[in-house]
């Protein structure tokens, strides 16, 4: 079954929000140093993905270019939009907003090369070693996130499930049509810009900074762009 990595994901993730959920009667003090303890570590999480880069220009492009669709179609506006409906559904936890977890959590566990490898993996070869390591790390990491940031993080199974999911259902299609060349390169620069957000996310979570990393997203697609034109420039000229 090509898709029983991406649902193990997809189920750690709901089980370690849940019990974190179960885990938030801790003191106040106490949560706060622990959302810096994990803004600090999320924003070295961001610098080790966004050296990676090596060529850091596609990074800065994309970052920039995302930034103004972003804003243009004020995506952090319609995502906390969202988060007020699922807050009046399911009852807020106090905690911070249901967008933010939901936000935070998802950038860290879709942004990465294991997310893509994993579900190729999965697709290509029926190979769910990838997606089940990344699975353990996920829940543990919604566990944690859940204490601080609330329910909202068991939200980010849904946008997991359906990225692993679509990249395992076309892996076959996207291992035939893709260069190995081109993808690993896009690898590479989409987890360096992906890490910036991640840091700007740690920046948010100490508290230093309130960025709208959401307004950055589209920074994703346009770092695939700007790659299959490099490669394409490079390979016919």
């Amino acid at each position: 079954m090509f898709l029983l990595g991406t649902l193990v994901n997809g189920a750690l993730i709901i089980i370690g929000s849940l019990l974190g959920k179960l885990l938030n009667r801790i003191p106040e003090s106490m949560k706060t140093t622990v959302m810096y303890a994990i803004g600090l570590s999320v924003m070295v999480l961001g610098l080790q993905m966004g050296l990676k880069s090596e060529n850091f220009l596609i990074v800065i492009l994309s970052l920039v270019m995302g930034a103004v669709i972003g804003e243009l179609f004020k995506l952090e506006e319609k995502l906390n939009d969202l988060g007020h409906w699922l807050e009046s559904k399911v009852g807020s936890n106090g905690k911070g907003s249901i967008s933010e977890g939901f936000v935070t959590a998802t950038l860290i566990f879709v942004i990465g090369a294991m997310a893509i490898i994993g579900a190729l993996d999965s697709g290509i070869r029926g190979d769910h070693d990838v997606l089940y390591t990344k699975s353990i790390i996920d829940g543990f990491t919604a566990l944690i996130l859940t204490t601080t940031l609330g329910i909202g993080v068991l939200f980010s199974a849904i946008p997991v499930l359906l990225y692993e999911g679509l990249i395992a259902l076309f892996a076959t299609q996207i291992d035939r049509f893709v260069p190995h060349a081109l993808m690993d390169q896009f690898i590479v620069e989409m987890t360096a810009t992906g890490g910036v957000m991640i840091f700007a996310i740690g920046l948010n979570l100490t508290g230093m900074i309130k960025i709208k990393v959401a307004n950055l997203l589209p920074g994703i697609l346009v770092t695939g762009v700007i790659v299959t034109v490099l490669y394409n420039y490079h390979h016919f000229f």
